[in-house]
């Protein structure tokens, strides 16, 4: 229940985020984000400009995602399903009230801080809707739906519908407006992956040397972390290996480096990056 409280709390928080974002940010100085939410932005805007139809922008938010969803049900499970369903709601919910709020108006007026902090609020409430397993936007589910009939990875599906999105953009508002919108995409993108993958990534160590034992015991000791020691054979050397492997923080790995290059100088070191750990043993730090 905590779990599930906790869930439902950053996915709400993230979605409100995002309609404040949306109404403080962008829309006010006609910059648009990608996918589903970009195409309702500019539908409302031409509903209003064009056909003189006020129609909130709350409305085409639920609305265009709804099918998405709905359609993606047996792929995605009625979990992810209805925790998606829950995220658009309360983003469409947050952008009508902002809409109707006295006194609530754009943050600030120059394009350029639009795209910088709407992009980086908008990836803050993205990246925390995205990291409790629920979305804001119908082009993922198109983008996985997609990617078996065509051959493409959802990477490069959801690539091209945006190149198409920020195009019209435009044609809608103008040129300058549709490279401010790309340059929006970029910082929430960016702040997407910081707040799902986090700021202190881990890395992952994999160390061949004759002195592994040794490398090995000086690493538990003052690194305060495991490590894990895996038989190999040597292709070029025709030779039994052993291969030591550790995971440690982004902020002492150039330390762990020169204790291993210290014992052994001929030491093979291969660093990853990892970013999310669970299940081992990891030095709470105390200095930073």
């Amino acid at each position: 229940m905590r779990k599930l409280i906790n869930k439902y709390f950053f996915i709400t928080l993230g979605a409100i985020i995002v309609g404040l974002t949306i109404e403080g940010f962008l829309v006010p100085n006609k910059i648009i984000d990608g996918g589903i939410l970009g195409i309702s932005i500019m539908t409302a805007y031409v509903c209003e400009t064009i056909l003189k139809l006020p129609i909130s922008l709350g409305v085409f938010t639920f609305a265009l995602n709804f099918p998405f969803l709905i359609l993606a049900f047996k792929r995605m499970g009625g979990r992810f399903i209805f925790a998606a369903l829950y995220a658009v709601s309360i983003m469409s919910v947050t952008i009508y009230a902002a809409e109707h709020i006295d006194g609530f108006s754009k943050f600030t007026n120059a394009p350029i801080l639009a795209a910088l902090f709407g992009g980086i609020f908008l990836g803050a409430g993205v990246g925390l809707v995205l990291k409790n397993f629920a979305c804001l936007d119908g082009t993922e589910v198109l983008a996985i739906m997609l990617t078996k009939k065509t051959g493409y990875s959802i990477g490069e599906i959801i690539m091209f519908i945006n190149i198409f999105i920020f195009i019209i953009a435009g044609f809608v508002y103008s040129p300058d407006h549709a490279m401010y919108s790309i340059l929006a995409y970029y910082f929430a993108y960016k702040t997407m992956d910081a707040v799902i993958e986090g700021l202190n990534e881990s890395r992952a160590v994999w160390v061949i040397s004759n002195s592994y034992r040794d490398i090995g015991d000086r690493i538990i000791k003052e690194f305060d972390t495991s490590v894990t020691y895996i038989p190999a054979f040597g292709g070029y050397s025709n030779k039994e290996k052993m291969i030591l492997y550790c995971i440690t923080s982004r902020i002492e790995i150039g330390k762990l480096k020169e204790l291993i290059k210290e014992m052994d100088p001929a030491a093979f070191i291969s660093v990853e990056n990892v970013h999310e750990v669970e299940g081992v043993r990891i030095k709470k730090k105390k200095h930073i």
